[in-house]
């Protein structure tokens, strides 16, 4: 508590402050200077003592298990509680609230939805102060004595997805543990010994990569584990729960399903067989298994917010809640799960040398998330085709949406790719008005691809087809079956891995495609007439071009410069394209097209009526109190990319997305 001055002392201290400026005329400004360290006489205004600072980590290992329980039944009120049990010794401790966060590739911790923080030793409650630079770290004195405190406090989970997602609902969770602990500086996460628990609503089933000790009266006790793998295995429970065995192999791989409502857990067997078919592919795409163990938690649910996120042992989708019943009306749903799973592989057991850090309060660096999460783009699509869970129609769909993009994308003229993948810890997936010009998160993953697609592709045609891009990844992520331990690679790594497989200048092959910019950069898409397809577009697309095209009905990317939401507001304005250069910015709303009412369709109507034709569109737009009508004077019709096949050439794409025999 602070306490308050009474005014004439308060006055006295303003006078004596005054005073003492006054009485030390200011010299010329000689540049900045350090300030001097805090002690007990010079401890910043509200500061009661000097902090010392926070350990780094060290090869030790923390003495004692800390019992680590959480309550999760407060779904309505969406509170997560928490109690844990540390075991210490007198003097200085800090705890820390992990900040950087597996697969986040920032510092996104959520420190400013913990509260109630409440430190004691028996009956004795205990103080504890923030650090004042660094406010995910608590400083504590232990007293003389004290062998054991207990630290309590709670998780306050969002109502809605406006700023962090919804993780709890009445029907389910989804529990990640990180969010919702604290833990000693000074030692490496695998150093650190928790014992978890959680306490679910009644009757609740649960998914989780952890050896569960016993599960009673609604808590699910877990066998001790380090603070990494800890973090690493996140939880997924509801009222309505299946697991189904996928592994063809044994008894190592599951689904585990958790829906809004019972109906929408309804995998039919073929669908079943398809998720057997990934697990097959991808043993025989990388030949090992970094995992003794593999749950996917697959969330059914309009009510919680979505996610796609990695874990060594396990992953965490959200789908639509038709994802089962209406299969493949949303083909970003159907390779969510393939993309998560490569990950094992690809960014969890063999990651970035920049992205291995000793506990989860160090900054991470993304300077090869392109091949991170780029790389696993590219094979997440790839066993999408080969397991059967799409076509390979599908998958050229997506393919021509991903080259149509970056081959319109204006942003390359200033920022390079390398740049995109540097500036993420800037924040996490941070919007902007003209993202086709400040380019964003989607481009280390996507455009990456396109480079995949290429040197897969150039492997392929140098060797015959005797070699690809298969045989890099046995290569560099395959090995030391059913070993989870996280290895570091580096730019040079990857350069000699690729050349183990076929001899190139692979250095210069990608530092070329990730440091262009100018006028003159283009996208890369060589692979695509190496592989046997070039871009093209067409206005009238097929049923199936409809049905992975999502967004199709409202697109005008390639035609008038931007997208039209639901509610009719011009979106995504294209950096240089048509309406851009109207002078139309973020917030205007379409209002009339040709004096009628607007819609998508009747926008559609109008831009097919105009081609071929002198007749301008007109637009009437309205941005608050403002109107505007602008006439386009553009004659080309609808533009939806597609890949067209070359006469002649081998199918080297069909190659890729076949299935393997062994």
């Amino acid at each position: 508590m602070t306490r308050r001055l009474p005014a004439a002392a308060l006055a006295l201290l303003l006078t004596s402050v005054a005073s003492t400026a006054l009485a030390h005329a200011p010299q010329a400004w000689t540049g900045p200077q350090a300030p001097a360290a805090p002690t007990p006489q010079n401890t910043p205004l509200g500061l009661p003592r000097a902090l010392p600072p926070i350990p780094a980590p060290t090869a030790e290992t923390y003495p004692g298990v800390i019992k680590y329980e959480v309550d999760a039944t407060d779904v309505e009120r969406k509170i997560v509680r928490v109690r844990q049990t540390i075991p210490v010794t007198a003097g200085p401790l800090v705890l820390l609230y992990p900040k950087f966060l597996p697969g986040n590739h920032a510092a996104t911790g959520p420190i400013q939805l913990i509260s109630g923080v409440t430190v004691t030793s028996g009956a004795t409650r205990i103080d504890w102060l923030r650090d004042t630079i660094d406010p995910n770290a608590f400083h504590i004195d232990v007293p003389q004595g004290v062998s054991e405190i207990v630290v309590e406090f709670q998780w306050l989970t969002q109502p809605d997805n406006s700023t962090w997602r919804v993780v709890m609902t009445p029907e389910m969770i989804n529990l990640q543990w990180e969010k919702a602990l604290l833990y000693p500086a000074g030692y490496r996460s695998t150093g650190i010994t928790f014992a978890p628990s959680i306490r679910l609503p009644e009757g609740w089933k649960y998914g989780v990569a952890l050896d569960t000790e016993r599960y009673e009266n609604g808590v699910a006790t877990f066998r001790p584990t380090d603070l990494y793998t800890l973090i690493d295995s996140p939880l997924f429970g509801g009222a309505h729960f299946q697991r189904i065995e996928i592994d063809p192999r044994g008894e190592a791989v599951h689904l585990n399903i958790v829906a809004d409502e019972a109906k929408n857990i309804a995998p039919t067997p073929e669908q079943i067989a398809w998720f057997e078919n990934l697990v097959t592919q991808t043993d025989r795409l990388f030949g090992a298994r970094p995992y003794d163990r593999y749950d996917f938690l697959v969330a059914a649910t309009a009510k919680m917010g979505g996610i796609g996120l990695e874990h060594h042992r396990s992953s965490e989708n959200s789908v639509p809640t038709d994802f089962f019943t209406n299969w493949g009306k949303n083909m970003g749903a159907v390779g969510l799960l393939p993309h998560e799973f490569v990950h094992a592989w690809n960014g969890k057991r063999q990651r970035p040398a920049d992205e291995l850090t000793a506990n989860h309060n160090i900054p991470t660096q993304n300077t090869l998330l392109w091949v991170y999460e780029g790389q696993t783009e590219y094979w997440g699509d790839v066993l999408t085709a080969r397991s059967g869970l799409a076509s390979k129609e599908d998958i050229l769909v997506t393919v021509a949406e991903n080259a149509a993009f970056y081959d319109n994308q204006p942003g390359r003229e200033w920022r390079p790719l390398q740049d995109v993948n540097n500036h993420n810890l800037l924040g996490y997936r941070t919007s902007n008005p003209y993202s086709s010009w400040m380019r964003g998160t989607g481009d280390y993953y996507r455009e990456s691809l396109l480079i995949w697609l290429d040197a897969d592709t150039l492997i392929r045609e140098a060797t015959g087809g005797k070699k690809s891009l298969d045989d890099f990844a046995k290569g560099f992520f395959g090995g030391d079956d059913g070993s989870w331990a996280p290895r570091g690679y580096t730019f040079d790594d990857v350069v000699a891995a690729l050349n183990a497989v076929h001899p190139h200048d692979w250095a210069s092959f990608l530092r070329t495609r990730l440091d262009a910019s100018g006028p003159d950069a283009k996208a890369p898409l060589d692979g695509l007439a190496r592989g046997g397809y070039r871009l093209t577009y067409t206005d009238n697309l097929t049923a199936g071009e409809k049905r992975v095209q999502s967004g199709w009905a409202t697109d005008f990317q390639y035609s008038l410069g931007f997208t039209l939401s639901s509610s009719n507001k011009l979106t995504g304005i294209r950096w240089g394209g048509r309406a851009f250069e109207a002078d139309i910015g973020p917030g205007w709303e379409l209002v009339a097209v040709n004096e009628r009412a607007a819609s998508a369709e009747v926008l559609r109507d109008a831009v097919t009526a105009a081609k071929g034709t002198d007749k301008p569109i007109s637009l009437l737009l309205k941005n608050g109190d403002r109107y505007r009508t602008v006439a386009f004077d553009y004659h080309d019709g609808l533009r939806y990319p597609r890949l067209e096949r070359i006469p002649g050439t081998p199918d080297r794409i069909g190659d890729i997305l076949s299935p393997r025999r062994r």
